[in-house]
């Protein structure tokens, strides 16, 4: 029983990361995420990954607030349209600040910690510190 949070941490990580995937190509070729994410499902081979479910329900839950979502983006990222963002940015803020609001099991400590991590492998040098900071203020927005 000990061994489940390990096994746990990685999984969620890889269903943010498949997330993320999809989000980034929704957003480069402006299609809409959830017709994006059932090409990106065909094209999975069997047996699909187990972590497949959580990041699907992270493109469809980005994707059914993603109004509300950018709406926080845009009021708490200071000095920063979502335009200007670079879009790894943005669509890892847009995963967190879903897991945030909506996404009750997560802490949002880790929602946080997850997105600048794969910030830190995937996005500029100042993305971590950017992310940090503007999902800071939003998670402390979203406990009042």
């Amino acid at each position: 029983m000990a061994e489940a949070p390990k096994q746990q941490m990685p999984a969620r990580r890889k269903a943010r990361k498949r997330a993320l995937d999809v989000l980034y190509e929704a957003d480069l070729r402006d299609r809409p995420p959830v017709e994006v994410l059932a090409g990106y499902i065909e094209r999975i081979e069997k047996p699909r990954p187990e972590h497949l479910d959580y990041a699907v329900s992270l493109v469809e839950g980005v994707a059914a607030h993603l109004d509300r979502i950018d709406e926080l983006l845009a009021s708490y990222a200071e000095g920063w349209t979502l335009d200007r963002m670079p879009v790894v940015d943005r669509n890892l803020a847009r995963i967190a600040v879903y897991e945030l609001l909506y996404v009750d099991e997560i802490d949002d400590a880790v929602a946080i910690s997850e997105a600048v991590e794969l910030a830190r492998q995937m996005s500029t040098d100042d993305s971590p510190r950017f992310l940090n900071g503007l999902l800071g203020r939003i998670a402390e927005y979203a406990t009042r």
